[in-house]
């Protein structure tokens, strides 16, 4: 089986227009697909409104308590729904799910190691048969970044570390490409030009780009997944601007494409 594993961030989900336009591109996308959304930007105007001011270390959030009850409405609850009603329009059978959903995806707390990240999930598990009973069906997973550890705990989960475990985990015995669709035309030397984009990187590229801090904060844990989910099976992975997911399915040039150091597949 193909499948095509599409992340879509909070620079999009913030703006309706926005938004809409991508969901009637994912409802033409090709084949069997899972949709994963994070909302951070959602979910930190929200805090900010009841008075729980975001915390972020090198692009992932500081959970507490009441940032883990602000995360798990919007993700899970008013950001997911919107999107599972609204691809439902489209004629795709969506379904929404949370890692607690079906047992989908088992986390453990992260262990403190110099810093505390509060209720954040590692990821130690993925069910995939249960993922393969739903694409086999025809339902489409829309998986939000809420996953649990089995033991009645709902933890925050890095969106992209989970669009980046399922395609690893799919990989085992599915050809899988994996799509980070964020408000950027790709991974950019001057994030203020959108023309300034690095059409391939790979790890030795990388390595340079983030020596030179051209590569910081937020994209760092997005490359480090795309890497990992490369290294573990998964056939490309690609990262651009969400209208351009069509272009980037047929093969066409555009955004950024992540791949090894050519000496590593020999």
């Amino acid at each position: 089986m193909k499948i095509s594993i599409i992340k879509i961030g909070g620079n999009v989900i913030d703006f309706p227009e926005k938004l809409d336009e991508f969901l009637t591109l994912f409802a033409k996308f090709p084949g069997h697909k899972i949709l994963v959304h994070g909302g951070g930007v959602m979910a930190s105007r929200f805090g900010e409104s009841m008075g729980v001011m975001p915390e972020m270390v090198d692009g992932r959030r500081i959970t507490d308590k009441d940032t883990l009850d602000i995360v798990t409405m919007v993700y899970a609850g008013l950001i997911n729904k919107n999107i599972v009603a609204k691809l439902q329009a489209l004629k795709v059978n969506a379904i929404g799910m949370t890692g607690a959903d079906g047992n989908l995806i088992r986390s453990i707390k992260r262990p403190v190691k110099g810093i505390d990240y509060g209720f954040v999930g590692d990821i130690q598990e993925i069910n995939v048969s249960l993922i393969d009973t739903l694409l086999s069906t025809g339902l489409q997973p829309v998986v939000n970044a809420i996953t649990h550890d089995k033991k009645g705990q709902l933890l925050n989960t890095n969106a992209d570390s989970i669009a980046s475990a399922l395609a690893t985990s799919l990989a085992v015995s599915h050809q899988v490409n994996l799509y980070f669709c964020f408000n950027k035309s790709g991974v950019l030397v001057d994030e203020k030009n959108e023309n300034s984009i690095i059409p391939l990187i790979n790890e030795d590229i990388y390595a340079e780009l983030r020596k030179e801090n051209v590569i910081h904060s937020g994209m760092i844990p997005k490359l480090d997944n795309a890497f990992e989910a490369l290294k573990k099976g998964v056939n490309n992975v690609w990262i651009g601007k969400a209208e351009n997911l069509l272009l980037a399915a047929k093969g066409k040039l555009s955004g950024t494409t992540i791949e090894r150091n050519r000496y590593d597949l020999y």
